[in-house]
C-alpha cells in the first residue's frame, strides 16, 4: 500500500536525517548558502521539516530552500532530503493520473516508480539552479508517469492474448516450444513459472509462495516477460 511505503520512508528519514552525515551536509549547505538562514537547525531532519507547511518559514524561503537542495543534490543527503520534501508532491502526482487505476494493479507500485522517476531527475538535475525547482520537478515526473502508464497500457494490451495474469490459457505448441528454448539460460525462473501457469493452470498465488514472491509482483515479472519474450 502507498501509505506503507510513504511510513517505511518516513521512519528511514527520521534515522539518516540526523545522522552524523546529515549534521555534516548541512554544515556544508549552510556554508554554501548563507542567505537561506538555517542558524538554529541541527541536521537535514530539521530543513526537511522547516520546509513543510507549518515548518515556519513563508512560501518564498521554502521555495529558495528548495532551489539550494537541487544545486547540492549531487551529495546523496542533501539527495534524500529533497526526495523526502517532496512526497507529498508525488502523491499529488500520482492521484492526478488516478494511481494508474485500470492500468496497474496496486496503486503502490505506481507510487514507488513514481519516487524511481523522481530520484533519476534529481540526478539529472543536480547542480541546475531553478527558482520554482519545486513545481518543475513535479511537472517532469508528472510527464514520466504519463508516458510510463501508457507505455505499460499498451503493453497489458499486447500480452493479454496470452493472460498468464489472470487465467491459465490455452497456447499453442509454439508458445510451448519457444518457452522451452529459455530453459536452462538466465530467463529459465520465468519460463518455468510462465508455463507452470498456463499449461498446468497453477494459481499466481500458488507460483508467488513457491517463488517466495508476492503476487503482485510475480505478475508483473511474468507481464515483462511475455512482452519481453514473448510477443
Amino acid at each position: 500500500m502507498t501509505t506503507d511505503l510513504i511510513a517505511q520512508l518516513r521512519r528511514e528519514w527520521q534515522r539518516s536525517g540526523r545522522s552524523p552525515d546529515a549534521v555534516s551536509a548541512l554544515a556544508r549547505l549552510r556554508d554554501r548558502h548563507p542567505d537561506l538562514k538555517l542558524e538554529g537547525l541541527d541536521d537535514l531532519y530539521d530543513v526537511v521539516s522547516a520546509l513543510e507547511i507549518r515548518g515556519g518559514r513563508t512560501v518564498l524561503e521554502r521555495a529558495e530552500i528548495v532551489t539550494a537542495l537541487l544545486e547540492e543534490a549531487s551529495d546523496p543527503r542533501v539527495h534524500r532530503a529533497l526526495l523526502q520534501t517532496l512526497v507529498p508532491g508525488v502523491v499529488s502526482v500520482c492521484r492526478q493520473l488516478r494511481f494508474g487505476q485500470g492500468i496497474i494493479v496496486d496503486p503502490g507500485e505506481t507510487f514507488a516508480v513514481a519516487l524511481g522517476f523522481l530520484s533519476e531527475l534529481l540526478v539529472d538535475w543536480a547542480g541546475q539552479h531553478r527558482a520554482y525547482a519545486a513545481p518543475d520537478l513535479l511537472s517532469a515526473l508528472r510527464g514520466r508517469l504519463r508516458r510510463w502508464l501508457l507505455k505499460e497500457k499498451g503493453a497489458v494490451a499486447q500480452v493479454s492474448a496470452f493472460d498468464v495474469m489472470d487465467v491459465a490459457a490455452e497456447m499453442s505448441s509454439t508458445l510451448e516450444a519457444r518457452l522451452a528454448s529459455y530453459r536452462g539460460g538466465p530467463e529459465d525462473r520465468l519460463a518455468r513459472l510462465t508455463y507452470a501457469r498456463v499449461f498446468e493452470g497453477r494459481s499466481l498465488r500458488d507460483l508467488a509462495q513457491a517463488d517466495h514472491s508476492s503476487p503482485t509482483s510475480l505478475r508483473g515479472e511474468l507481464q515483462r516477460f511475455a512482452r519481453r519474450c514473448l510477443v
